[in-house]
């Protein structure tokens, strides 16, 4: 399966490069036009040398952004060294590489170093400025360009800042909010176990006095309610319970069937496969829950997000040491859709699976399609 985030990634690579590309041949073409044919040669070398890094820097730009910044000062330098006979640096495309380092930086890095980088392009400009030595009237050309698009590069990486700020807030809410539901669940089986603990504890008292060889047929039901209230006590730990909230219900596989039907009606035929009633009856409370929730999850993306899907298999296998649930659809190639894309229900899914020690993976099928499947454990002895 492959990996939406990957594909993006490498497309915004593609796109970086082809406008750094077209950027430095429409310098090149210029300088050709006004200053002679070779000239274009020393800002269109230094040019792509400083858009290297800035492509290299798009997720992770600290240090790309330190070798684009400090060639740039070189090439600055350098200019200077030649004194009038070279155009001034940096030169547009170079501002263009080095302003993708600085929106790169201030959407991901820490707030220090984001400052830093960002407080290096007034610097190059200026500095650029006064090698090329004092125009003559006014600020040059060159260097209002180059402070107009670094302007550009810091609203857009403070723009996506903060845009990535309020989806990490509310997926983080999705989170937390799957982590309340299930422990209200978790917290409904423990007291199940425990509510039987006490009957048996004094059902017990009242045989011991008048039957006492059959106590330990009391003690036996009692240690083994016991040691499935502290299974499910394990996978408590670590999860919050909101208190306030009411304690939902928790729908199991055999109310698969009645979400199927409800989703064929509609959308795109639906069809289930999963193990006998017998198999699913050894899955523990919150395992049966988030199969069905899985299952629920994935079928409200088909309806939203892929239109051209005309069947859609939902596949529930249970084996020994876990069960796995996976809904697969039939959309065509076109219709990929980025798992996160319109909502967050499937950030909340894998919230409640990993918490459960499973995975989830979603993304396109590799002959066309999407699917969403969940891995999740049922060890030996785990409570009915």
């Amino acid at each position: 399966m492959t990996d939406p985030r990957s594909r993006g990634r490498g497309a915004a690579v593609a796109g970086s490069a082809l406008v750094f590309l077209a950027a430095i041949i429409v310098q090149a073409a210029a300088i050709a036009q006004s200053w002679g044919s070779w000239y274009w040669v020393p800002g269109s070398a230094t040019a792509a040398v400083v858009c290297v890094p800035a492509l290299l820097g798009l997720r992770r730009p600290l240090w790309p952004a330190v070798a684009g910044f400090g060639l740039a000062a070189a090439a600055i330098a350098g200019a200077r060294v030649a004194g009038p006979d070279l155009p001034a640096e940096p030169s547009p495309a170079m501002t263009l590489g080095l302003g993708v380092l600085t929106g790169s930086a201030l959407r991901v890095l820490a707030p220090v170093p984001a400052a830093a980088v960002t407080a290096a392009g007034p610097v190059v400009i200026i500095a650029g400025q006064v090698a090329a030595g004092p125009p003559s009237g006014g600020l040059a050309a060159l260097t209002a360009l180059d402070g107009l698009v670094w302007l550009a590069a810091v609203a857009v990486g403070l723009s996506l800042r903060l845009l990535d700020a309020r989806a990490r807030g509310a997926a983080e809410r999705v989170r937390r909010d799957e982590r309340l539901e299930l422990a209200r669940e978790l917290h409904d089986v423990v007291a199940h176990h425990i509510t039987g603990m006490v009957l048996q504890a004094q059902g017990a008292q009242v045989v011991a006095r008048r039957n006492p060889e059959q106590v330990s047929e009391y003690l036996g039901e009692m240690e083994a309610a016991g040691t499935d209230a502290l299974a499910a006590m394990r996978r408590v730990v670590g999860l919050l319970r909101d208190a306030d909230d009411a304690a939902p219900a928790s729908p199991g596989p055999e109310h698969l069937g009645a979400l199927v039907e409800r989703f064929r009606r509609q959308g795109p035929d639906v069809r289930l496969n999963m193990p006998d009633g017998a198999a699913s009856a050894q899955w523990p409370p919150e395992v049966t829950t988030t199969v069905y929730r899985v299952a629920r999850e994935a079928l409200t993306n088909v309806l939203r997000h892929a239109p051209g899907a005309r069947s859609v298999t939902v596949t529930v296998e249970h084996a020994p040491g876990g069960v796995t649930v996976e809904v697969a659809d039939d959309a065509p190639a076109g219709s990929s859709r980025h798992p996160h894309r319109g909502g967050y229900g499937l950030v909340g899914m894998r919230e409640r699976v990993e918490s459960l020690g499973g995975s989830l993976r979603a993304g396109p099928r590799p002959g066309g399609g999407w699917s969403v499947q969940a891995d999740l454990p049922v060890p030996a002895g785990e409570p009915k």
